[in-house]
């Protein structure tokens, strides 16, 4: 769960529009770098997680057959 709300996009934006409203940049800038991170694990196939497995993400299974 906590994996998926870091990774979460809509938090990312929300982080940020928190920041840029109440004029906190350091929000901001939390919000801008969670954004690119969970984008960057989009970009090399990692997704949101499931709960039967770390390995099963809303993208497809990643990692090695076991």
């Amino acid at each position: 769960i906590t994996y998926n709300i870091f990774h979460h996009k809509g938090i990312a934006i929300a982080v940020y529009l928190l920041g840029f409203f109440t004029q906190v940049q350091a929000l901001q800038m939390a919000g801008a770098i969670l954004f690119a991170h969970a984008s960057f694990d989009r970009m090399l196939g990692y997704g949101l997680k499931y709960g039967n497995s770390f390995k099963n993400t809303h993208l497809g299974a990643i990692g090695k057959e076991e």
